[in-house]
């Protein structure tokens, strides 16, 4: 048999958790598929994977979940998604797998695919320079190979001789120059915010309102602005819509689902959940605050273990601060809304925006997806040993 037909006949699982890792799941099984058409793939994943054609044996919106608390109150579907997993490698063993993110899953998975002598290839690694360093042990004990997405990572990993690869941010695979704006208006008749307030059902909670009493008390200090309202397709509608509803009187708020970057080439500045969306952010160089709120006990966990002085991707990048940060209890309304409004003239966005032009050539350009392809072809191949 060729080594082409070899390839065709193989099969790939891959294990997302996120809606992130759906999105840059499903940009990597596309540059796979456009490789090697009849390679198999399964996984856990959502509807984008599922789209880009793989089998999925557990959707992630069961799973998509963030802070310790709300981690234990999921217990019991994350263990029906691994047991499941586990069922899956002895029923339908894989040639490979592909972890995207999802380090709590997907480290004690790939304990399990190493005592199975299955390989694996690591895709958007644990961010263990900021939280539990230890996990960098189970990397090299249990990952073949590590596709990292920062480039201070490689220095990290290769120190303490984990095979990897820097393959850049799969974001900038999505932004090409004609959607990254090159000049924002210098005149307005008014300015528009845009609220993000994450994808997950605990960030709602815990940040939607916040941001709509922070747009009100905007509103009631300046003139004619208007207020988009990012909301994910992943999120419940019907309560989305409704605590939206109850700020909506004045009609000052509008809905834009799904696809962020529609939202993107409307506003002038953002009040952004801390996530992957404001480093989307951040590449289109859109000024914005960052807030974040989590429950009482992953709070003090976090202030335990976390090493980092900032949670946004953008200042962590950087090394300092680009992007202001209102955390737990500084994330009041009336903070957000003031740092927003000493943001809304020329100068202070054009200087916001100028800070924010550094991050994207520290992010190693385009093309992140198509790296990672090159080595699961290269994985299924024989290459890429440990």
């Amino acid at each position: 048999m060729s080594l082409k037909n070899k390839l065709k006949s193989k099969h790939i699982m891959v294990l997302a958790g996120e809606p992130s890792g759906d999105l840059h799941g499903a940009r990597l099984l596309k540059e796979i598929r456009d490789r090697e058409s009849q390679i198999r793939v399964t996984g856990i994943g959502g509807d984008r994977m599922i789209a880009a054609g793989m089998e999925i044996f557990f959707h992630i919106d069961r799973l998509s979940v963030m802070g310790a608390t709300e981690v234990l109150r999921q217990a019991g579907t994350i263990k029906k998604a691994f047991d499941r997993f586990k069922q899956k490698i002895r029923t339908d063993r894989p040639n490979l797998l592909v972890f995207i993110d999802y380090p709590g899953f997907n480290l004690k998975a790939a304990a399990f695919a190493r005592r199975h002598n299955i390989p694996v290839l690591y895709y958007i690694a644990p961010k263990v320079w900021a939280w539990n360093p230890s996990r960098l042990k189970q990397l090299k004990k249990n990952v073949d190979h590590v596709a990292l997405i920062f480039h201070f990572e490689e220095k990290l990993f290769k120190k303490k001789q984990i095979p990897c690869t820097f393959v850049g941010h799969p974001l900038l695979d999505g932004y090409d120059d004609k959607i990254i704006r090159k000049n924002r208006k210098k005149s307005h008749e008014r300015y528009t915010i845009g609220l993000l307030p994450g994808s997950r059902e605990a960030e709602i909670s815990a940040l939607l309102e916040t941001m709509l009493k922070a747009a009100e008390l905007i509103a009631a200090r300046t003139d004619n602005i208007r207020v988009l309202i990012s909301q994910a397709l992943c999120v419940q509608e019907k309560n989305f819509r409704n605590i939206v509803g109850q700020y909506n009187e004045t009609r000052l708020f509008t809905i834009v689902k799904g696809d962020v970057q529609t939202l993107f080439q409307e506003v002038d500045c953002l009040i952004a959940a801390s996530g992957t969306v404001t480093l989307e952010a951040a590449i289109c160089r859109i000024p914005m605050v960052i807030v974040y709120k989590v429950s009482a006990y992953t709070y003090v966990l976090a202030k335990k273990f976390v090493k980092l002085k900032h949670v946004g991707l953008a200042n962590i990048i950087a090394g300092h601060e680009v992007v202001p940060e209102f955390l737990q209890n500084r994330a009041t309304p009336e903070n957000i809304a003031a740092e927003t409004l000493a943001m809304m003239n020329g100068s202070a966005l054009d200087a916001a925006e100028k800070k924010l032009s550094m991050i994207k050539p520290l992010l190693g350009g385009r093309g992140a997806s198509k790296r990672t392809a090159h080595i699961v072809l290269s994985m299924l191949k024989g290459d890429f040993t440990r």
